[in-house]
């Protein structure tokens, strides 16, 4: 039993790191938004880039 625990806290704290390794210094490609994907090329907004 106490093998299945030190597993599941491990488990748990490579999904923690992880999941602020994500969030504050890497941004996979598939995690981005589309506002951030698409930019203008102007002003105006026109989407034409």
């Amino acid at each position: 039993m106490d093998l299945l625990q030190e597993i599941l806290v491990f488990i748990t704290f490579a999904l923690a790191l992880g999941y602020l390794f994500t969030k504050f210094i890497w941004k996979p490609a598939f995690l981005k938004k589309k506002s951030e994907k698409t930019k203008s090329c102007g002003v105006s907004g026109c989407g034409c880039d």
